[in-house]
């Protein structure tokens, strides 16, 4: 079967009932995404699936099949992802376990809504648990990954006239 990973055709070998969290970790070697309960509940495990964000340890292989699936490792392997910075500048990690669960949760949020509010960020990270409690951190580090990202989009849209981008923008705007 193949499996579209992080922008890569892979040939994965695990039958179609098999979690796409093992076949991340066993079979392709991303360790990245993490094992927590195995239910689907914690969040740890959350990659995007045709950029929506969804739990490997409950989603079937065959679940997947023609979906682009992006793990925390194709975020941006050199940690450059607006994100993964705002995470670093805000402290949020403690343990550390939930991060990368939290962070493609935050991903798939920013992909449909540049700049989101406080009660659209608690409703896509609702069922990410962080046993270190790091949740306001979280939500600045959001929040200041979004005008990293409105900042770029206004700075491209400038420079290149276009629609695209401002249509972008102009969605934003809309949604506040």
């Amino acid at each position: 079967m193949k499996l579209t990973v992080n922008g890569s055709s892979k040939d994965v070998h695990s039958s179609s009932d098999t979690p796409l969290l093992w076949v991340l970790r066993d079979e392709l070697a991303m360790t990245g995404t993490k094992f927590g309960c195995g239910m689907g509940l914690c969040g740890s495990c959350t990659v995007l699936a045709d950029g929506a964000p969804i739990r490997s340890c409950s989603t079937a292989l065959a679940d997947v099949t023609g979906k682009k699936i992006i793990t925390i490792e194709g975020l941006s392997p050199a940690l450059a992802h607006p994100l993964q910075k705002a995470w670093i500048a805000e402290n949020v990690p403690q343990c550390g376990y939930c991060q990368a669960g939290q962070i493609m949760s935050a991903a798939g949020l920013l992909l449909k809504n540049k700049k989101p509010t406080d009660a659209d960020i608690d409703e896509a990270m609702n069922g990410n648990l962080c046993r270190c409690g790091t949740y306001q951190r979280i939500r600045r580090a959001i929040h200041r990954a979004s005008g990293v990202i409105l900042s770029e989009a206004k700075d491209l849209a400038a420079a290149s006239g276009s629609f695209a981008v401002s249509a972008a923008q102009d969605d934003t705007e809309v949604a506040r």
